[in-house]
């Protein structure tokens, strides 16, 4: 009988085989439904503790909690994404003096500092990131900005 190659077994191709499922996270309903079928299946000639019992109520209580902490944080994140959009919103308009660290130029690799002023035409938010836009078209974050005039 002749071996037969398979591609598979040479490391370089070797892709471990995972499990497709919806979510690797067991979340509370999961938990629910592992303690239902403990209590289901258990040996009626030796039931399950009530320590046990209790101790299982108190992670599906506390897994619980984090859940909903969690989803509470994930809304108090985009309010304050949002609320940040709208308190940069009052620098429209404005004459600001920035500055910034220019990349370098000449042959010692000797980062410069540039400075400017200009007035914010346009706010954008890239990468979870405020960016204001000059008349000039120079691109600024706000801790490039050192003062702020009225126009």
């Amino acid at each position: 009988m002749a071996n037969i190659i398979d591609s598979s077994l040479m490391l370089s191709n070797y892709q471990s085989k995972s499990r497709k499922t919806g979510s690797d996270i067991l979340g509370k309903d999961d938990f629910l439904k592992i303690l239902m079928t403990q209590l289901q299946n258990q040996d009626p000639m030796n039931p399950m503790q009530d320590k046990d019992f209790i101790a299982q109520m108190a992670t599906f209580s506390s897994l619980e909690q984090m859940t909903n902490m969690n989803k509470t944080m994930e809304k108090f994140v985009m309010f304050q994404e949002q609320n940040q959009l709208m308190s940069y919103n009052q620098f429209l308009g404005k004459n600001v003096t920035w500055h910034k660290l220019a990349e370098a130029s000449d042959s010692n690799q000797t980062p410069s500092i540039e400075e400017g002023n200009g007035r914010i035409v346009s706010i954008q938010f890239k990468d979870n990131r405020a960016v204001f836009i000059l008349e000039d078209g120079t691109k600024l974050e706000p801790a490039n900005i050192s003062q702020v005039n009225e126009s």
